[in-house]
């Protein structure tokens, strides 16, 4: 998915939250296109940039919408598409063509480069699009594409949890991951207590139903050290964590980069027309890239 606000600034953080978690409020940011759906994105915010290598955290429906996500670029990140009811086709310059619905997943490394749409028809639509940070030894890898019909589960008393990338409890997603992390979608049943790695730092977001502690709309922000979450309810819970990110990186509409001078580039080469390739078969012309703002894009950590 693209980030389709006309004039994108850099997000900065501030302080973190403390040993009990912090509640970080979303904001209504619209899709564009005649229908437009309005998704809730959570990250970055402007009091915490990333969680673990996790940059991006969009969540939208449910609701009676169409997405016409036209032609756009991505560098130095991977997109990871999950959804909870509805239908979206993905298109990219590498040639691919796959549709995603619950329960399966696409992933899209954009590497060095890479240019993808999504679209689907009038109807149900919920779920998040999420991205992760490429570290700096893989943020130049060739652009590749994955698409998971089938997702290991980790079942315990209360809750069966669904792991789309990276490990939870042992089990571990067969996407690929260039950083020690976490995505889960977790369904509670009753009362649950979920197994966490205490040197990751963590995210849950509620995605349907009722779950104590997780008001619908926010991101719960946990920080290492716990090993466990404890979940009473009945409900669908995002869970997306991992490392904490140790490089700066700069992050500008869709590139994830690591100085001014590098998103400049990025901008300039899909402006004209070179380095992200094609996307055949949408109905529509490409995406323009905002004008960048009048002052420079600092490198910036997760946290300020």
């Amino acid at each position: 998915m693209s980030n389709l606000e006309p004039d994108p600034s850099e997000i900065l953080c501030g302080p973190g939250g403390g040993a009990g978690g912090e509640t970080l409020e979303g904001r209504a940011v619209p899709l564009g296109g005649p229908r437009a759906m309005t998704v809730t994105r959570t990250l970055p915010h402007v009091h915490r940039r990333m969680i673990g290598a996790w940059c991006f955290v969009d969540a939208y429906g449910p609701e009676q919408a169409e997405m016409r996500v036209a032609p756009h670029p991505h560098t130095g990140l991977q997109t990871v598409s999950w959804l909870v009811a509805g239908e979206v086709l993905h298109r990219d310059s590498l040639g691919s063509l796959q549709a995603i619905r619950p329960g399966s997943l696409n992933l899209m490394t954009a590497g060095r480069g890479i240019s993808h749409s999504e679209e689907s028809r009038l109807g149900t639509l919920h779920g998040v699009q999420l991205w992760v940070a490429l570290p700096g030894g893989h943020r130049e890898v060739a652009p590749a594409f994955e698409h998971h019909a089938v997702l290991p589960v980790l079942s315990g008393p209360g809750y069966a949890a669904t792991v789309f990338m990276g490990a939870l409890g042992g089990i571990r997603s067969p996407a690929t991951a260039y950083s020690p992390l976490v995505g889960a979608e977790i369904a509670v049943d009753g009362d649950a207590e979920v197994p966490l790695d205490p040197a990751y730092e963590h995210g849950l977001l509620l995605l349907d139903g009722e779950v104590a502690a997780l008001p619908p709309g926010p991101l719960l922000y946990v920080p290492p050290g716990r090993e466990v979450v404890r979940l009473s309810g009945a409900g669908r819970v995002l869970l997306v964590g991992g490392e904490p990110f140790a490089e700066e990186i700069v992050m500008w509409w869709n590139f994830v980069g690591r100085s001014h001078d590098e998103i400049t580039a990025f901008r300039k080469e899909w402006m004209e027309g070179d380095g992200f390739g094609t996307v055949r078969g949408y109905d529509g012309a490409p995406l323009p890239a905002p004008v960048l703002p009048g002052t420079r894009l600092k490198a910036r950590g997760r946290v300020r």
